[in-house]
């Protein structure tokens, strides 16, 4: 008999899991392999800082036999977390990807340059909410409710922490998941020059 998939919190034994996710699903929600060759690129920038600076907001979506196949990961505070990020995260990576000196000229180049600049997720008309997250699945888990879940357990979580709001950032040609975030109720931010991205957000009060 097949286990029943579950969400639970994040555990330091997940941490390969983490990063695979992480890669499976940084190119507009697929697999982003072969646009930065360092597999370990995308999930210290993305993942691995939430899960060491806010462990407590770290949700799995386990397969049912131990194994994690999705995360929700986010942070109460962005202005904390960015300042944290610098002081804290980016001493132990900058060794393995020092700053880009002038423009960048790779994707992976351009990422670096956003580890290097957390104070990036700071923005003045966020402020009303302050807490921000990221959430993937691996392809075939994805479309059966578990991004649903796992949204709302860290909603919750961050509910119980007296967080009003959260935001997310996404890039806007990943429509399916603008149409996911739609369903969950996330609205539209107003921004000034987003890029090609976009900002929503929504209360963390989850109904029922």
């Amino acid at each position: 008999m097949k286990n029943t998939p579950f969400v639970r919190p994040y555990q330091l034994t997940d941490r390969e899991a983490l990063g695979h996710i992480c890669v499976m699903t940084a190119h507009q929600g697929r697999d982003s392999t072969s646009l930065y060759p360092d597999h370990e690129l995308m999930p210290s920038i993305f993942a691995y800082p939430y899960v060491h600076l806010e462990p407590d907001f770290a949700f799995v979506l386990d397969d049912g036999e131990g194994t994690a196949v999705g995360y929700v990961l986010g942070v109460p505070d962005t202005t904390a977390f960015a300042a944290r990020f610098r002081a804290e995260w980016l001493p132990g990576v900058a060794g393995r990807y020092p700053p880009v000196d002038g423009a960048a000229r790779t994707p992976s180049e351009e990422m670096i340059g956003l580890l290097h600049t957390p104070e990036r997720m700071v923005r003045d008309e966020l402020a009303d909410f302050p807490a921000h997250l990221h959430i993937d699945l691996l392809p075939p888990w994805q479309g059966k409710g578990h991004g649903r879940a796992l949204m709302h357990t860290l909603l919750e979580a961050l509910h119980e922490r007296g967080v009003p709001a959260v935001h997310l950032c996404m890039v806007r040609a990943n429509t399916a998941a603008r149409a996911f975030y739609d369903r969950l109720g996330f609205r539209l931010l107003t921004v000034p020059d987003p890029g090609p991205v976009w900002y929503l957000g929504r209360s963390t009060a989850v109904a029922g």
